[in-house]
């Protein structure tokens, strides 16, 4: 229907390159980004999924939620890789957490994507959620297609929401596709491009009609309805921008297509529009210079560790995003924040939690690297040049607690397994400098209860947790390092080091904060810590 499947492969098969399409799906918890991308899903992956999903429907409901608190509570708390290919580009899907205590992992996702798609509940419209998300992607100009979801259920008005959207997120808006009623009436979309409308229930490419009048979209609509909803159509087709190719690259302009996940409908619009208009991979910014996807040398950086994805296996996967040139199973890469060469044996694509070796990848793949230890969040990966990538981001916890173990015999075993989850971003660890007991700390409260759960499975170390005498902590730096020095050493009950040894200042209390902030004003104290930036200094 968008051509994407007819038009680009004569010059997508040259450069494999140009087949890549890396995205994130974001939305506000129970907008439905789950459901839509295990969908994508059975698009990208029917060759053997489709089937396989019915089949292990009652052992797995979605193929991209995979811990125990994820199926309990319905929710995505880990960002999932998968890899597919579909009308001839290959897809690099990361399916990012909805919950806001988990927007650090969500952020640093955001950093390894080329594009997005926004989900969002046609009855609920923009909610905190969304739009916290999208303001992470207006950051880094990410080109965004906007979702509406759950046209099957009572929705609001399409103009309403549309302004709405268009007013919260200072964006303009393009619909490619239309409603044909909502709710209990809703029939269908029209394709405000092609002049085509598809029914629901029907996989077909869409069938060509004259206009709103023609006498093929009205028999969709039941009588009551009619006369207002074809007004609303021809509406759309008059008054509502034309949709901007270099608008959406830019970051200015969302397409939007409507549809119902649930019901599977406007899943194929919307990933034949990816194929089509979807950016491709993107260079990065390094300290050194700006690296281009196509240079011939392979780049990359680790933006996410994950650990017992395969409890049998007590695995530990590095999710890497290759920036450059072309990784090859087998190859040996050289590690910038220690200067040696690692072998890449088993490089491997993820479809949720299964998975292939990666015989070789390119620029926008995102690729796992088996490994113990060895990688960490933020680490570069290159061919052999030194130089290390900007932008993946650790942010200040907001609560601080002390973790409380019932057997003391297991402490060595507990500092090991919280030294590892901290090193996936699972929680931060810090070890205060006055040798009292580590603290950890977490951006939301959810988060503690993950700490918990894969403590307590994956460890067998059943945890509780004890208030800290610390409300707020921040990372400090000075460009004097006797200032430094000598503020530490004033502080030292206060001060502790997070797991790369960089110095963080603990406070009681927001107040106590601002008020050696106040008296420090040659120590920086910051709330945000980029990896990069941290290593290469």
């Amino acid at each position: 229907m968008f051509g994407a499947a007819k038009h680009p492969e004569k010059t997508i098969m040259i450069d494999p390159v140009s087949r890549r399409r890396t995205f994130a799906i974001i939305s506000h918890p129970d907008a439905g980004k789950t459901t839509l991308t295990e969908k994508l899903l059975l698009f990208g992956g029917a060759i053997q999924l489709a089937g396989e999903v019915k089949a292990k429907r009652n052992r797995r409901a979605t193929r991209s939620d995979w811990m125990n608190i994820e199926a309990e509570r319905g929710i995505s708390v880990m960002t999932s890789v998968m890899t597919f290919e579909y009308a001839d580009c290959v897809f690099n899907l990361l399916d990012t957490p909805g919950h806001e205590d988990f927007s650090e992992d969500t952020y640093r996702t955001l950093s390894a994507v080329d594009s997005a798609i926004m989900v969002i509940d046609a009855a609920k419209g923009i909610e905190a959620r969304t739009l916290k998300l999208f303001e992470v992607c207006r950051l880094r100009d990410i080109p965004i297609v906007t979702f509406i979801n759950k046209l099957d259920r009572e929705s609001r008005d399409p103009f309403e929401l549309l302004d709405e959207i268009e007013n919260t997120l200072a964006l303009d808006l393009a619909p490619v596709t239309w409603p044909i009623g909502r709710g209990r009436s809703f029939a269908g979309t029209y394709d405000l491009r092609a002049n085509t409308i598809r029914e629901l229930d029907e996989q077909t490419e869409g069938t060509p009609v004259s206009g709103a009048q023609d006498e093929k979209v009205g028999a969709l609509l039941p009588d009551g309805d009619r006369e207002q909803m074809l007004e609303e159509l021809e509406l759309a087709q008059v008054g509502c921008k034309p949709f901007d190719l270099q608008g959406f690259r830019e970051g200015h302009l969302s397409p939007v297509l409507w549809g119902s996940a649930l019901r599977n409908f406007g899943v194929r619009d919307l990933i034949n529009l990816l194929a089509e208009i979807a950016p491709t991979p993107r260079g990065q910014p390094s300290d050194a210079r700006f690296i281009e996807p196509h240079e011939p040398k392979m780049s990359g950086f680790v933006f996410k560790i994950q650990a017992n994805m395969d409890p049998n296996h007590r695995d530990r996967i590095a999710f890497m995003r290759v920036v450059s040139g072309k990784l090859t199973r087998g190859m040996k890469a050289r590690l910038s924040r220690t200067g040696k060469m690692i072998p890449l044996h088993t490089p491997q694509f993820f479809f949720a939690q299964d998975r292939s070796l990666a015989e070789e990848a390119y620029a926008g793949d995102v690729v796992g690297i088996p490994n113990h230890g060895t990688l960490r969040i933020g680490d570069t990966l290159t061919e052999g040049e030194a130089i290390v990538f900007r932008g993946v981001p650790s942010f200040a916890p907001e609560i601080l607690r002390r973790v409380s173990l019932k057997d003391a015999m297991k402490a060595k075993k507990m500092k090991e397994a919280l030294q590892q989850l901290a090193e996936e971003g699972v929680v931060q660890v810090f070890t205060p400098h006055d040798g009292s007991p580590a603290l950890v700390g977490v951006v939301g409260a959810l988060q503690l209860d993950v700490l918990v759960e894969r403590m307590k499975t994956e460890y067998g170390l059943p945890i509780a947790f004890e208030p800290a005498r610390f409300e707020a902590c921040r990372w400090v730096n000075s460009d004097d390092h006797a200032t430094l020095d000598k503020f530490m050493e004033k502080n030292r009950g206060s001060m502790a080091a997070d797991l790369d040894g960089s110095p963080v200042f603990m406070a009681t209390s927001a107040f106590m904060l601002n008020y050696e902030k106040d008296r420090n004003p040659d120590i920086r104290f910051t709330d945000v810590k980029d990896y990069q930036k941290e290593l290469a200094a």
